[in-house]
């Protein structure tokens, strides 16, 4: 027997006693619940690849918005779930940080399973259109020049755009009255009515408003620019040189969820993923689909929150 029909039988054979999920999962509608307010990039990746999400499960996915204290509570929410497969917490990066600023009752590291990664996108660093700069460079000169003056919004306390605005003011050594609202759909707000000024969210949810006129776009916060505004240089060759910071989008289940129910939603989830109408959407988005499956998304998971637990010690927030 040649070395390619052992593996073959060795792959049936492990097909064959696999574990698998119950027959009749899913027999109702699963409930994918997002802890922040509708029309931050969070929600808008869901809503994206709802469709065919219900498609691949084979049930209907019900979004359902549970905003507050920069997600915890909506997380908090799913680890007291009833963990039969039914119910999903579809989050950001700040996962991995919020137990640094909040008293959780939760443990990231233990109490919620990491099932896959949907997306990683960059953020952009934006302001209103009649603050005086044009440039990066142009934001720190005024931000040097006026300490203290420039309102820079964030979607909470603890919040991914508010550990991604506390970077770049760290490494960029300037002052910024930080300006907390609740979620990033408020947040963006504030900066396009002019009640803040500064503002640093997902690529996903400013692009319609930087095309529209509304926000200005001075520097995106991946290692490279972005195809989708490819004049806007990253922050990182704009003044801030090492400056890297890119969020992500994930689904977590509760940690007592069976092993086969995980492995039958991350199939699902890699199916969706690899949709070329659902590859263009998130594109046109400037996100990337992803897809790790649960054991090495379980590892990064692990390694964010020992980074950004050290990083949050440096910058003293």
């Amino acid at each position: 027997m040649n070395r390619t029909t052992c593996a073959l039988l060795f792959a049936a054979v492990a097909a064959l006693f696999a574990p698998s999920a119950p027959a009749a999962y899913p027999e109702k509608p699963v409930r994918l619940l997002i802890p922040f307010a509708p029309g931050g990039g969070t929600d808008v990746l869901a809503r994206a690849v709802l469709d065919k999400l219900t498609q691949a499960l084979g049930a209907s996915v019900v979004v359902d918005n549970r905003p507050g204290a920069a997600g915890t509570l909506g997380t908090a929410l799913v680890t007291q779930a009833a963990p039969d497969g039914y119910t999903f917490l579809f989050t950001s990066a700040s996962y991995t940080f919020n137990p640094n600023f909040y008293k959780t009752s939760y443990d990231p590291a233990k109490d919620l399973r990491p099932v896959t990664m949907f997306g990683s996108s960059p953020n952009l660093l934006v302001v209103h259109p009649s603050l005086p700069v044009k440039s990066v460079k142009e934001l720190l000169a005024l931000a040097r020049k006026r300490p203290g003056d420039i309102n820079c919004a964030h979607a909470g306390r603890g919040s991914n755009i508010h550990v991604t605005t506390a970077l770049f003011l760290h490494m960029s050594k300037i002052k910024c009255t930080m300006v907390p609202y609740k979620g990033g759909g408020p947040s963006q707000i504030a900066v396009m009515s002019g009640e803040s000024q500064m503002l640093i969210p997902s690529i996903s949810s400013s692009l319609p408003f930087v095309k529209s006129g509304r926000l200005r776009a001075l520097g995106v916060t991946s290692k490279k620019r972005t195809p989708l505004l490819p004049n806007v240089p990253t922050i990182d060759e704009s003044g801030v040189p090492g400056y890297v910071k890119v969020g992500w989008y994930a689904l977590f289940a509760p940690a007592a969820v069976p092993e086969p129910i995980i492995n039958h939603v991350y199939q699902a989830v890699s199916r969706v993923l690899k949709d070329p109408e659902v590859v263009r959407r998130l594109e046109a988005d400037g996100t990337t689909a992803e897809g790790q499956p649960p054991r090495e998304f379980a590892a990064f998971i692990q390694s964010e929150i020992a980074q950004w637990a050290n990083l949050i010690r440096e910058m003293n927030l």
